[in-house]
């Protein structure tokens, strides 16, 4: 009975060794998935900062794209702007005719005889005269 006791006992050390082993071959195996899911997650990570980066400097070029020809613009208005009140100093025909049946002469001007004057006017007609003078170089 004793030696039944004692082999019983030894198979059951080895089935507890084969347990064991089987245990530790698991253990390596998720420390080594947990290992390549990392070194994956870095990757992913070192991509997508890659990514980022490119996506950064492409928007960085457009801005500067942009405000360059921002500057363009600015200096085109600029420049006529400066030849419009620069040039001729004349409206035409059918706004004279139009501010002359108002009672306002085009060579003495000011801004409350021509808003008295264009009270009669649509709001329409108002803005192409006051455009019209402003073109012109006439109303500031």
């Amino acid at each position: 009975m004793e030696m039944e006791l004692k082999d019983e006992l030894g198979i059951t050390v080895e089935r507890l060794a084969a347990a064991a082993g089987l245990l530790e071959q698991a253990v390596e195996r998720l420390a080594q998935r947990q290992s390549d899911s990392e070194e994956s997650i870095g990757r992913i990570g070192h991509i997508v900062a890659t990514v980022e980066a490119r996506r950064e400097t492409e928007l960085e070029q457009k801005l500067a794209v942009a405000e360059a020809e921002i500057a363009e613009l600015r200096a085109a208005a600029a420049s006529v702007s400066h030849t419009v009140t620069n040039g001729r100093k004349t409206l035409p025909v059918q706004m004279a005719n139009l501010l002359a049946k108002q009672g306002v002469t085009v060579d003495s001007m000011e801004a409350g005889a021509l808003d008295a004057a264009l009270v009669s006017l649509s709001v329409e007609q108002r803005i192409a005269v006051k455009s019209q003078l402003m073109r012109a170089g006439m109303l500031g």
